[in-house]
């Protein structure tokens, strides 16, 4: 069972290393969803999104033998900058596992962080099975990007601070809409809300056509996505929901939320142009929908997570070039 008790424990480690990030706000971003909008900026943690937390979280929860042996993971980029960041602060040997489709700003910057990337096909191969695999030959420790204890208890910090900062501004009722693809942050983000603020409830926020949470929340089981590959928000899409996260979620969440990549794409141009920060597609879905679904949206405020801004500078430039803010 992960509890609060986890999450606290992460935050002491995590303490002097994560960033407290920010709680922004916009007039204009308000007058389009018509309620305040409170935008939590993970994109400006370290590696450029909250993967951070949980790596550090893992990776500093292991012995030393373990850490000296070294790490593996697997991950479309995010998690790989998150945990391949801490190893090198741990000075632990890295192994990464990336679909060979990732946006090549993550490839390159999880090798420039020191860990050796391993690509792979999505739609031909099991990057469960590749880790697997490596992990056992050379003795390293595998650290999943959301099915893993001390992985939610690390994203559970986010909530811990969403949970203060609401408090300074005085929220006591919202949802709180989180990017979400295995559920790790929206497991973590739920149990911290749980304890300090049970008045903020998450709901997960995902791409068209890449919604098994949405889909297994609705249905009380679990629900796959029929494909692994073809949207713009790669950071979120995943196979299924977790086997740890997602009862956590159907316990917490409320409904959750789908939308395009164009509307993706147009709160990326938002969130730049109005709250000067740069987002990815998928750290950029529960703004989207804040914004593009506020009748599904109950209350006065909403908060929004802005999970990552790793984002390929030719995209980028699209977004802004079609939508201009």
């Amino acid at each position: 069972m992960i509890d609060i008790t986890h999450i606290e424990a992460a935050a002491a480690r995590l303490s002097g290393h994560a960033l407290r990030t920010p709680l922004l706000g916009s007039a204009f971003l308000n007058d389009i969803a018509g309620r305040r909008v409170w935008v939590k900026a993970e994109c400006l943690q370290h590696t450029g999104s909250f993967k951070f937390r949980g790596g550090w979280s893992a990776v500093s929860a292991l012995s030393a033998e373990q850490r000296e042996a070294g790490v593996i993971a697997y991950s479309s980029g995010n998690h790989a900058q998150g945990v391949a960041l801490a190893a090198q602060r741990h000075h632990a040997p890295c192994v990464i596992v990336m679909p060979g489709d990732a946006p090549r700003l993550k490839i390159d910057n999880t090798r420039a962080l020191g860990a050796e990337v391993v690509l792979y096909d999505r739609e031909r191969e099991n990057r469960d099975a590749i880790g697997a695999r490596i992990a056992s030959e050379r003795g390293l420790t595998l650290i999943k990007p959301y099915d893993e204890p001390e992985v939610i208890a690390g994203q559970g910090t986010c909530g811990l601070e969403i949970a203060e900062q609401a408090t300074e501004h005085r929220i006591r009722q919202a949802d709180v809409i989180i990017p979400c693809g295995g559920g790790g942050l929206t497991a973590g983000v739920g149990l911290a809300l749980e304890s300090r603020m049970p008045g903020l409830r998450p709901r997960p926020a995902e791409p068209e056509g890449f919604d098994d949470t949405a889909r297994s929340l609705a249905s009380g089981e679990v629900c796959r996505n029929a494909r692994q590959a073809g949207s713009l928000c790669d950071a979120i899409v995943t196979p299924a929901p977790g086997a740890l996260t997602f009862p956590i979620n159907c316990r917490l969440c409320g409904p959750g939320f789908a939308v395009t990549d164009d509307e993706a794409l147009h709160a990326v141009a938002l969130a730049f142009t109005r709250l000067k920060i740069v987002l990815e597609p998928g750290g950029a879905v529960a703004l989207a929908t804040a914004l593009f679904r506020p009748d599904e949206i109950e209350g006065d405020d909403v908060i929004v997570i802005a999970s990552g801004g790793n984002i390929d500078a030719g995209l980028f430039t699209s977004a802004l070039s079609r939508f201009g803010g």
